[in-house]
C-alpha cells in the first residue's frame, strides 16, 4: 500500500500510529486482520442469537427448536432464521401458526405437548 492509502486507513489511531508511516503500516495491517476475523465472528454470534430467540419462542408452544425446524423443512417452508426470529418477536400469532404447521408435519412434535400446571397457593388462616 502506498503512503497516502495507509494514512487514510490510519485516521483515528492514537499516538504515532496515525502519522508515522512505519508504525501506521503495522497498525493498519493488524486492524485489517482484526476486521477480517471479527466479521466472521459477528456472523457466528448473530446466528447463535437468532437460534436462541427462536428456541425460546418455540418452547412456549411446547416444541423444541430442532423439531420445529425439521417440521418446517418437511413442509418445504423456506424461511431463514432471521425472518423466523422477527416473526417470533413481532408477529406472535403468525409464528404460532408456523409452529402448528411444523407440529402437524413432524410426528415427533405431537407427543411434546404438556398440559399447563396448576399452581396451588397455601392459604393461611
Amino acid at each position: 500500500m502506498n503512503k497516502k492509502k495507509v494514512f487514510n486507513l490510519a485516521k483515528g489511531f492514537r499516538g504515532r500510529a496515525k502519522n508515522c508511516i512505519r508504525i501506521a503500516r503495522e497498525r493498519v495491517e493488524k486492524a485489517l486482520q482484526y476486521s477480517y476475523r471479527d466479521c466472521r465472528n459477528k456472523k457466528r454470534d448473530t446466528r447463535s442469537l437468532l437460534i436462541q430467540r427462536i428456541n425460546a419462542d418455540t418452547r412456549l408452544h411446547s416444541v423444541n427448536y430442532d423439531n420445529f425446524m425439521h417440521g418446517l423443512m418437511k413442509e418445504n417452508i423456506q424461511l431463514n432464521r432471521k425472518v423466523l426470529s422477527e416473526l417470533s418477536m413481532h408477529e406472535p400469532l403468525s409464528f404460532k401458526a408456523l409452529v402448528d404447521i411444523s407440529r402437524n408435519a413432524f410426528l415427533g412434535n405431537k407427543n411434546v405437548v404438556h398440559p399447563p400446571r396448576k399452581i396451588s397457593i397455601p392459604v393461611s388462616v
